[in-house]
């Protein structure tokens, strides 16, 4: 069955799935509209439009079928609107905006469900920054109404926030006073790292539940301007104009379709043309294994425009992307990814000179942009990441960033048959193309920033490199021969399977980025930690928790022992 033409969540067999492929004409809750280069997004939630039975969205409240819709418009825009410059955020409801994450839906999810919302909500956000700061996609978000939790968030992530003026309208980040959790989507951290709001104003603001109104707002920082009800359509036409100044796109006003991700889920898996997952429900591993092009890729920007949505950079982002994210929310407990390639490395390297050489093009550059958020979705993953670097592998290039993401790489020594070792090659696109969160180069964050380390790996170029050499100059993990490479590989997993998940997440979330934080670190940090902690805590799920008695007029009992 093409399980990605259903709904957003549907049956297969005893399973309940959720697919995150969407399209305009299937919204129920966000109205995209573009006039020039200036997109509108309006969120007016229909209140029984919810991903799952059991609760209402209610106050433009949201869930993941919102946010999936939003992260759709976002990738519309991108590809299918080039010429947009400037994206609004406005409420298609009176007197609010967005309350943020629905209430009920929370205190009804399993905390699987919670954490992997969030962590997909945040990544939404970043790449609403990641677009502004890499392809000059700038937005603004025009608050009329309450903006509360998540929906100041949405706010939070917008290059500039302006609101009305109406003695109503307020925002607010309630979620420690009245749910007994954190904001979960970025929001303390983008007050203090972004906002630049002083930690005292910042402790009052989050332990205020009623919010805080425009004039107090803007000398806080919360917000950039504000405006009486009569002249804030002037003030949102002026900071568009602003931004538009600031936007650096240059596309056509018509881009390219997005047509649906191509792809089929069986019992075995998630199967597409360029990505093939393959779960194997009793060891809990699943191997991931990319295909690199099968002939050259095309290579002039009226080529590459006809290609559209095939052309492989693009074809393969999207594929991938689906598929980490099917397997994140669908497979909860399979808890190792292998990563395995396969094809020509010529070829990907003939793919990245391409990119390269096309790299100011409007769809190379958010071709670029999406391999980059897709390979940041990988680093973020709370799965244990093992590549196999072993005989048929191209593991060159951009196709090394995908082991450079992973927390081990294991490579095959073939001494007795050379010609037939798997080798690794090195090409412009692993010094800089993609950075991570943590705003550095998957080799930076590999070696530690060791420059000197960084720059003996330029001067190598694009040679082969087979096993010893990749070991000896530390791009490989370990290198068991043919003899041993079946047993070690197994062993290996076999020992993953058998450690607490809940260890290895703290485990891998803290190895993966050492050195200086950013903000966007300190975000997946706090979810990682501090939130998935606090999801499980009675004072916020227990029978008596904020979060399960919320809208019931009961009032929390919290155990008080601070620990």
């Amino acid at each position: 069955m093409n399980a990605m033409t259903e709904p957003l969540l549907f049956q297969q067999g005893d399973r309940e799935l959720v697919r995150f492929d969407t399209h305009p004409s299937k919204y129920r809750h966000w109205e995209l509209t573009v006039d020039g280069d200036v997109a509108r997004l309006k969120l007016d939630i229909d209140e029984d439009g919810g991903i799952k039975p059991g609760y209402k969205l209610k106050l433009n409240s949201y869930d993941l079928g919102v946010d999936i819709e939003l992260h759709d418009a976002l990738n519309r825009i991108r590809f299918e609107h080039p010429g947009v410059k400037v994206v609004v955020f406005e409420s298609g409801k009176d007197r609010i905006w967005c309350s943020g994450a629905n209430i009920y839906m929370l205190g009804l999810s399993t905390h699987a469900w919670k954490v992997n919302f969030c962590k997909f909500t945040n990544e939404t956000r970043n790449g609403l920054e990641d677009s502004s700061r890499h392809e000059g996609l700038k937005s603004v978000a025009a608050v009329t109404g309450a903006c509360a939790g998540g929906g100041y968030e949405l706010a939070l992530a917008c290059d500039r926030i302006v609101m009305v003026d109406d003695r109503s309208s307020t925002v607010s980040l309630p979620e420690v006073p009245l749910l007994g959790v954190l904001p979960g989507t970025g929001g303390l951290t983008r007050v203090t790292d972004k906002r630049k709001v002083r930690r005292d104003l910042a402790d009052i603001f989050c332990t205020t539940s009623e919010g805080v109104r425009a004039d107090r707002a803007q000398a806080w920082k919360l917000i950039d301007a504000f405006a009486k009800p009569q002249q804030f359509p002037q003030l949102v036409d002026a900071e568009v104009a602003a931004l538009r100044q600031q936007s650096t796109r240059q596309g056509p006003a018509k881009g390219i379709e997005l047509p649906p991700v191509a792809g089929t889920i069986d019992e075995q898996g998630y199967h597409y043309s360029l990505v093939d997952v393959q779960v194997d429900r009793d060891t809990r591993v699943a191997t991931i294994t990319v295909q690199a092009p099968a002939a050259a890729i095309e290579s002039t920007p009226d080529a590459i425009v006809t290609a559209g949505a095939a052309w492989w950079p693009l074809k393969l982002a999207r594929e991938l992307d689906d598929a980490i994210l099917n397997l994140r929310t669908n497979e909860l407990e399979i808890g190792t990814w292998v990563l395995k390639t396969r094809g020509d490395a010529q070829r990907v390297l003939e793919a990245d000179a391409v990119l390269d050489a096309h790299k100011g093009h409007w769809l190379v550059r958010e071709t670029l942009g999406l391999l980059r958020r897709t390979l940041a979705r990988l680093d973020v993953t709370s799965r244990s990441l093992i590549a196999l670097v072993d005989q048929g592998s191209c593991f060159a290039g951009t196709f090394y960033e995908l082991a450079l993401a992973c927390d081990r790489i294991y490579m095959l020594e073939l001494r007795d048959a050379p010609d037939e070792a798997p080798v690794l090659r090195l090409s412009p696109a692993n010094f800089g193309r993609y950075p991570e969160v943590n705003g550095l180069t998957r080799l930076q964050t590999r070696f530690c920033e060791d420059a000197a380390v960084i720059d003996a790996l330029r001067t190598i170029g694009d040679a082969p490199l087979a096993a010893e050499r990749a070991l000896e100059l530390g791009l490989v993990t370990l290198a068991p021969d043919d003899i041993d490479w079946d047993d070690e590989i197994r062993l290996m997993l076999e020992e993953r399977a058998s450690l607490s998940p809940d260890a290895l997440t703290g485990m891998e979330a803290s190895l993966r980025f050492p050195g200086k934080e950013t903000m966007e670190t300190r975000v997946f940090g706090r979810l990682s930690a501090w939130q998935n902690w606090i999801f499980i805590r009675p004072n916020a799920v227990g029978e008596e928790g904020a979060l399960k008695l919320f809208g019931t007029g009961k009032k929390a009992r919290f155990d008080w022992k601070r620990i």
